[in-house]
């Protein structure tokens, strides 16, 4: 299958899905979603995530999708060291902390194998 869209990505489709974990735990959580400051950076990291993919496949070159899939891999982290203060904060239970985290870990995941996928392919071409 060839990749057209950004939408077509499985890392994309799975940072959204960490998006939409992250904005309903801020929804289920009183203290959580009036802690502005810190539910703003828990979902500006995981919108950051999904967001770089897109703009990085958007870009047309496999070294500007590179960065992008390394920005996105960046955020996904940042989402998981957030679950550790939201968890501390008592914003998640431990159950919570470990779905998001393990979300965040699988938008890594699938961000790293892009990212071998595409180094082998550059290779190839020079």
């Amino acid at each position: 299958m060839k990749i057209e869209r950004f939408e077509d990505l499985e890392c994309w489709k799975e940072a959204r899905k960490l998006v939409k974990m992250v904005y309903d735990a801020i929804r289920a959580n009183l203290a959580l979603s009036t802690d502005l400051r810190f539910s703003g950076q828990f979902s500006s990291a995981a919108v950051s995530s999904m967001s770089n993919i897109a703009e990085g496949f958007a870009r047309e070159t496999d070294k500007e999708f590179l960065r992008g899939l390394w920005i996105s891999k960046g955020s996904a982290a940042e989402v998981q060291s957030l679950c550790y203060a939201a968890l501390d904060q008592k914003y998640l239970t431990k159950d919570e902390k470990e779905a998001v985290y393990n979300q965040a870990e699988k938008v890594s995941q699938l961000g790293s194998g892009m990212i071998k996928y595409l180094n082998r392919s550059l290779k190839r071409h020079i």
